[in-house]
């Protein structure tokens, strides 16, 4: 018995719907069968396995009830068991379902009201996938779009068929859209959210000069050059890193344009915001250097492992380095990536003069020598006692004015300085009470027992319950770091364990 019924009119409500919100047909349709399925089971019972179809070319919608076949029944509602299928349908097995046709169900009021909200959700569903799948890959693109409203400062604006949030953090300081203005921003992020996909636009963004660049400058669209780095103050000035891939193109000139047309066309469509180009280079002092511009730098010393860079400046040139507000010295520490410390040469001199003086100081008081041998060591490199105790005879002789004699005395007496300071800090260990178990760990020193035992630290339960960012702090950095404490303060914890160890290896 055929209890299909014919319904034209949804292919024609689904093709509408597919045209005006830009999703497929098909998934139209199956929004449509999910309603009268709702309406189905609200019908014969919302516990049975009720599923509509709808036949894409006629339009002919049927209704039926789904029933597994199962060798041993946990739902009533929706299975059979196989014994009871045998013996009306012999060729019935386990796994196979039953289909009853139903007769067609009348929409009553309150049914077709339920069915347009399942529709309507449906396709909202539907639009909203269609709005992430389109946007999803398209972070990083520059869109225009129209401001359709403000909400709280924050603007959403029109991008094609979808809505896209600009907030008011990610707005260049002092500009203002009304609605019906036009905007043009940066794709930033797309994410799929319980109210629907979120489009979120920036102009403060970084890439959003280097995009604008690019469309500016045909080399920069084209490859030839690169856009390496940027750093930006929105709305007051701006530093871009770029080199050329074809050694015959400056980077600089080629993104500054004729008479600085490129440069000033981005420039106005960041409200005035100042543009540093600057060439970039792979040895890092050099880039530094660049990245200061307009100062002048004398030196450049690097600490690789504290990703520090020291810049020396002439006095005249401090203001320059430094900017209005840090604002120079801070682009350039962004957009070189390392952290950047300006000194002038007054301050420089005066500083290393100081280093020098206590370094000598030290040689003097712990060694037993004059001055001129002591800034000698210095001059030669060397910064602490223990570096002089273990340095080669030989080394140390070859300074200009030693002999293998003077080498010799002097290491004898920097050996002695140790020994005795260490009996020293022993004793001082002893003195705070902290234990020999913690004394037996290879990687603690005098000094570090000293700090340990000033910090109430005596006892190995006491180390044991540190963290390890406690010890490092207690010790301090330049001394311990975060992996070596980790492995100091599970060893002092072990003792904790060898009880349960041993029962477990007794049982």
């Amino acid at each position: 018995m055929d209890t299909a019924i014919a319904r034209p009119e949804l292919l024609l409500v689904a093709d509408a719907v597919a045209r005006e919100k830009l999703i497929e047909r098909d998934d139209v349709l199956h929004v449509i069968e999910s309603a009268i399925q709702k309406a189905g089971r609200a019908k014969y019972g919302h516990e049975k396995d009720i599923r509509a179809t709808i036949d894409k070319k006629t339009g002919d919608v049927r209704l039926s009830r789904w029933t597994e076949i199962v060798e041993t029944v946990e739902n009533e509602e929706t299975q059979i068991p196989l014994h009871i299928a045998l013996r009306f349908r012999p060729e019935s097995k386990a796994g196979e379902h039953i289909i009853d046709p139903l007769p067609p169900i009348d929409f009553g009021r309150i049914a077709a009201q339920v069915s347009k909200q399942v529709i309507v959700q449906g396709v909202r569903e539907l639009e909203r996938k269609r709005q992430y799948d389109e946007f999803k890959d398209r972070v990083g693109e520059v869109v225009n779009g129209v401001v359709k409203r403000t909400e709280y400062g924050n603007l959403m604006v029109e991008i094609g068929r979808a809505e896209a949030l600009l907030r008011r953090d990610e707005l260049i300081p002092r500009e203002s859209f009304r609605n019906g203005d036009r905007v043009r921003a940066y794709i930033y992020d797309v994410r799929e959210e319980p109210r629907g996909p979120q489009i979120f636009l920036s102009r403060t963004h970084p890439g959003f000069l280097a995009k604008l660049f690019a469309q500016e400058v045909p080399e920069i669209y084209d490859g030839i050059i690169e856009i390496k780095a940027v750093s930006r103050d929105p709305g007051s000035r701006a530093k871009m890193a770029v080199i050329s891939r074809d050694a015959s193109i400056d980077p600089v000139g080629a993104c500054v344009g004729m008479r600085g047309s490129r440069v000033q066309a981005v420039v106005q469509e960041l409200q005035g915001e100042k543009i540093d180009i600057i060439p970039w280079s792979q040895n890092t002092a050099t880039f530094v250097v660049n990245a200061l511009a307009p100062a002048e730098v004398t030196k450049v010393v690097m600490d690789e492992e504290a990703g520090r860079v020291e810049v020396v400046v002439p006095d005249d040139q401090l203001s320059l380095a430094i900017g209005r507000r840090g604002q120079n010295v801070r682009l350039a520490s962004q957009l070189t990536r390392w952290d950047i410390d300006i000194l002038t040469e007054a301050e420089e001199s005066e500083r290393r003069q100081e280093e020098f003086r206590r370094r000598t100081g030290l040689f003097v008081e712990a060694l037993d020598v004059d001055d001129m041998i002591a800034g000698l060591l210095v001059t030669e490199g060397f910064n602490t006692i223990e570096e002089l105790a273990f340095v080669p005879v030989e080394e140390l002789a070859d300074i200009e004015g030693f002999d293998d004699q003077v080498a010799e005395e002097l290491i004898r007496r920097a050996e002695t300085h140790l020994v005795k300071r260490d009996n020293a800090l022993n004793d001082r260990r002893v003195a705070l009470g902290v234990s020999d178990d913690i004394a037996s760990f290879d990687v603690m020193t005098p000094t570090m027992l000293v700090s340990l035992g000033e910090k109430g630290i005596k006892t190995i339960d006491d180390l044991a319950d540190l963290a390890s960012d406690e010890l490092v702090e207690i010790l301090g950095e330049s001394v311990m770091d975060e992996q070596t404490a980790n492995a100091v303060i599970m060893a002092a914890r072990a003792h904790w364990f060898e009880g349960e160890d041993g029962a477990a290896t007794e049982a």
